[in-house]
Order: C-alpha cells, then structure tokens, then sequence
C-alpha cells in the first residue's frame, strides 16, 4: 500500500518540499508519495486532517498560515511543538494526530553545516522578529544553551515571546555583543551590521533568494552566514524519518533544490 504524505500551506507552489522528499522516496525505493496540498483556508486544512485520521494520509508537513492550527488539531504535541506554540509535522497513527516541530532542529543542523566553528553554548546571540519563526528559533537556541535575546518592533510581541521561552528583549545596542543573529522575519532587517563583532555569524530563515539582502550584506562586511535552504533541508530529514520510517538516504537534494531555485551555489 502506497504510504501518501504531502506538505500543507497557501500558497504552496513555491515549496520544495515536495522535491526533496520525492527525491528521498525515489532513492530509497518506497511505495510512498509526498505532494503539495493548497487547502483554502482553515475548513480545508481541517478536512485534510479528517483524511489523514481517516487513514489516507500518513501525514503532513505544515507550513504558513496552518501551523497554529495543525497543534491545535493534534492528539499528542511534542515538546519542541508546544514550546514554539505552533507545529510543522503532523503524523497519522491510529492512537491519533501527532504534532511536532522539525523546525528548531533544521536551524540547528543548518548551522552544524555552514557555521561549524560557532558555539552558542553561554553566548549572546539575537533573533530578529517574534513571530513562529522566531519562537522556534528560539526554542531551539535555549535549548542548545545559548542566551537569547530578541529584537522586534513591536515590544509587546517580543515580550511576550520571550517570557514564554526564557529570553530577554533586548535593543539594537545588543548586537555589538552577538556571536549568531538569526533573521526570522519575511522581510529584510533594518539594522546596523556595522555594530556586529568582526566573528559574528549571520543567518537567513527564508530562501527566497537563497542569498537575501540581509546575508549579502553580512558577506560584504566579510561575515559567516548561514542561508535557509540548509535550514529548510535540516527540518526535512526529521520529518522524513517520521513520515517513512527510516533515514533519507545520502543523497545531495541541495543540488538538486538550487537547480529549481535557479540558483548554482
């Protein structure tokens, strides 16, 4: 029987989701299938939760704007899920809906990848946004010791984010002492990268262009960074493991998601 799985959000035809899972699927010789849904709005997501309990799907990655509603559909929530407050993995058991999030650990395999020296472990390091990017930024850099700080505009937002988390919001002074700045928003920062220490590592959560303007900037002012490709692929592995069963098998999707992004490096 063919194991269905598939990636959900509006829009969708963007996500490589599908390519690199399709590509996993094929290299690993399953009877399975991964594609894009596009569910309207909240009623369709939610009849594409009944299949999946209904036994058609295996499960779902989830993306903007039904991560909210996909923890708040779920039976059991993982750690990583409640601690960002939203899910991006929903898995079909018969005991019910699993919610979990991929998310936190995609960032943290990206910078395994592409910033190996940086330690954040008892460092300062800054998140710019407080939205779910930026709380499973966060969740996953407390998690890996590192002291967080977040930068929004809307304070109350941050605030809140960061009393729910552990973090403090701090203000743009903060960026002088920050060994890693993760950019969670959809939209270039506005900051001064002229602040930053010369060591600082810099990170995009989009790849849409896969060098944005904050990471070009960084690269001219001769900083490290890390770009959300890495990411996206870093959250993809965990998430095929649940959906399938057993590792993604060690091929180079990352050629592959450039050659469909236009992009050659």
């Amino acid at each position: 029987m063919t194991l269905r799985a598939g990636v959900a959000g509006q829009p969708i035809a963007h996500s490589l989701s599908p390519l690199i899972h399709r590509a996993w699927i094929a290299a690993a010789g399953l009877d399975a299938d991964y594609r894009a849904f596009g569910p309207a709005d909240a009623a369709g997501f939610a009849d594409l939760v009944a299949d999946g309990r209904a036994g058609r799907l295996r499960g779902l990655n989830v993306t903007a704007p039904f991560k909210e509603q996909a923890l708040a559909l779920a039976d059991t929530v993982g750690a990583e899920a409640r601690a960002c407050g939203s899910a991006n993995l929903l898995v079909f058991e018969e005991a019910g809906v699993r919610a979990d999030s991929t998310d936190g650990l995609g960032l943290m395999a990206a910078l395994d990848e592409q910033a190996p020296q940086l330690s954040v472990r008892g460092r300062p390091v800054v998140v710019l946004g407080a939205g779910g990017a930026a709380r499973a930024a966060v969740a996953a850099l407390r998690g890996a010791g590192a002291d967080v700080g977040v930068l929004n505009r809307t304070r109350a937002r941050a605030e809140a984010l960061a009393q729910d988390l552990g973090a403090t919001v701090i203000g743009a002074e903060a960026l002088a002492e920050a060994v890693l700045v993760v950019n969670a928003l959809s939209i270039p920062p506005d900051i001064d990268l002229s602040r930053l220490r010369d060591e600082a590592v810099l990170m995009d959560m989009t790849y849409r262009p896969l060098l944005t303007p904050f990471l070009r900037q960084g690269l001219a002012r001769g900083l490290a960074t890390v770009d959300g490709l890495a990411m996206l692929i870093g959250q993809a592995r965990p998430s095929f493991r649940a959906l399938f069963g057993q590792e993604p098998p060690p091929i180079n999707v990352r050629t592959l998601a450039l050659a469909a992004l236009g992009e050659t490096s």
